[in-house]
């Protein structure tokens, strides 16, 4: 699928976003039978001013046989801020976890890098999930962050740093790379589950979207871009919509 708008919106934007942006989606196209989602359309591309700066947000949207909504967002504002921000959402009737990402950059510089494949059955990774996962190495990064404080929702798994070099930026890409692998496969290779186990996983999908959207600093910045209940249908439609 070839870019729309020109001048593609990444080819602007921080290279480790640029770069992930790419990777992310080689991925699915690689392993995934991806259809478009549909966004309302004035959300797919939305242009705005934030503090005399403009403000431009990307999105693309995919669906397949096990994810309901594949979500692509890239966002900048001016000089002073890159955003990626990538959420899969599985459909209930499968037992996966939620696979989601976000960099934050600003000036050359990414602030915090975030990502994790976080249970939504339980607070437990499935345990394909987890035999996967204890495969692959510890990294070690010389600038973790603490998770907010309604990241209970994130696995053992989740890695939130300030990569301080391009090789930590390496590390963090092929992190992400080795998440998604692990996703698409284990998707690919699941089977529907039953009617209670449904509702299991409604719950976790719910509990996931209702925290991270007291996400201050992004409904912050949408808040004063385009005003509170711009914000708020943003927030609940696009970027963390409740399964039906």
């Amino acid at each position: 699928m070839s870019n729309t708008s020109t001048p593609s919106l990444r080819e602007q934007q921080h290279p480790l976003i640029r770069q992930l942006a790419d990777g992310i989606e080689a991925v699915w196209h690689k392993h995934l039978d991806l259809s478009p989602y549909n966004l309302p359309t004035e959300l797919g591309y939305v242009e705005g001013r934030l503090e005399g700066e403009k403000l431009i947000i990307e999105n693309r949207c995919y669906q397949t046989p096990q994810f309901r909504k594949m979500h692509l967002e890239l966002a900048k504002v001016g000089n002073m801020l890159d955003i990626l921000h990538c959420v899969m959402f599985p459909r209930p009737e499968y037992d996966l976890p939620m696979f989601g990402c976000d960099l934050v950059g600003g000036r050359g510089q990414i602030s915090a890098a975030i990502a994790d494949l976080s249970p939504l059955n339980g607070h437990t990774l499935p345990k394909s999930y987890t035999s996967a996962l204890s495969q692959i190495k510890t990294l070690n990064f010389s600038q973790p962050r603490e998770l907010p404080e309604w990241g209970d929702i994130f696995s053992e798994y989740c890695i939130f740093v300030r990569p301080t070099s391009t090789s930590e930026e390496a590390m963090f890409l092929l992190r992400i790379q080795e998440f998604l692998e692990i996703h698409c496969t284990q998707a690919i290779a699941s089977s529907p589950v039953s009617s209670d186990v449904v509702e299991q996983i409604l719950k976790g999908q719910r509990n996931y979207c209702t925290k991270q959207q007291q996400n201050d600093k992004t409904r912050r910045v949408l808040e004063k871009a385009f005003g509170n209940d711009w914000a708020e249908n943003y927030m609940t439609t696009v970027l963390f919509d409740l399964p039906s």
